[in-house]
């Protein structure tokens, strides 16, 4: 058992918040060491969960024709 795994929920997940802190500080190795820790957190809790209620499952042709441009077509100069 490695010693990831022999942490408790919340050590493992202080320590996962710690280490992607010093990460984002620039720290040379922080990134693995948080990455293997969220990797044991996901390993543990699952993936996040989908609401698949809200997702838009239609095929791409069709949600491509509903949606607006959200820029207008440039008509040149018109007087």
């Amino acid at each position: 058992m490695t010693m990831k795994e022999m942490l408790s929920d919340e050590e493992l997940e202080a320590q996962a918040n710690q280490w992607r802190r010093r990460a984002l500080q620039g720290e040379l190795h922080a990134r693995g060491i948080a990455h293997e820790l969220e990797r044991e957190m996901r390993r543990r809790y699952g993936g996040p969960s989908t609401n698949y209620d809200i997702l838009d499952l239609r095929p791409l042709d069709l949600r491509a024709a509903t949606q607006r441009r959200w820029w207008r077509f440039w008509r040149g100069s018109q007087s």
